[in-house]
């Protein structure tokens, strides 16, 4: 059984920066699939960050200026990368992983406990 593991949220001032890691448990090297889903108060939870196995990564069109998603399958880790952070960032990011794209979109296999980010003005 895979566990997903977030760390490094926290609170900042608007334009800061933090890092996110995600460690797993196991290998990740089977899940073709992992990133960063976010959920802020009163919204649905939406998908931040994406790397794939094979070395190819990107970030939603709100946020690939700022974030950085980078992977490393030998040290089982996902980080990302936020930088120029604004109060609209604040939520709970979560680490997830599939074994494909469309269970990662739909429904990732497994998903972290969760780090909160707060970003104030």
């Amino acid at each position: 059984q895979v566990q997903l593991v977030e760390s490094g949220g926290g609170l900042v001032q608007a334009g800061g920066s933090l890092r996110l890691s995600c460690a797993a448990s196991g290998s990740i090297f089977s899940f073709a699939v992992m990133g960063w889903y976010r959920q802020a108060p009163g919204k649905q939870r939406e998908l931040v960050a994406t790397a794939f196995s094979g070395g190819a990564a990107n970030c939603a069109d709100s946020v690939k200026d700022r974030f950085t998603i980078s992977r490393d399958n030998a040290k089982n880790t996902v980080v990302l990368q936020l930088n120029s952070l604004k109060p609209e960032d604040t939520a709970v990011y979560y680490c997830a992983a599939a074994r494909n794209f469309l269970n990662f979109i739909r429904s990732p296999d497994y998903w972290g406990q969760g780090t909160q980010v707060t970003v104030s003005s």
